[in-house]
């Protein structure tokens, strides 16, 4: 499990940042939770505090960078 203060890898694209806390999302009919992460480090953009949230199951822990 991750928690608030974890560094995440989003599976998908690569994005790595911090978690800053837990939300959910209602995907067919069920509700499924979300991780708010603050992006630290993304492949081919400029080097920018963004935040992204998308379904736990989409991010893995990881190190700080």
């Amino acid at each position: 499990m991750l928690n608030i203060g974890d560094y995440a890898l989003h599976r998908k694209t690569g994005q790595v940042g911090q978690v800053l806390g837990y939300g959910h999302q209602l995907m067919d009919g069920v509700y499924v939770t979300t991780l708010k992460v603050r992006i630290s480090k993304s492949q081919g953009t400029p080097r920018q505090s963004r935040f992204v949230e998308d379904t736990y199951s989409t991010w893995m822990l990881t190190q700080a960078t």
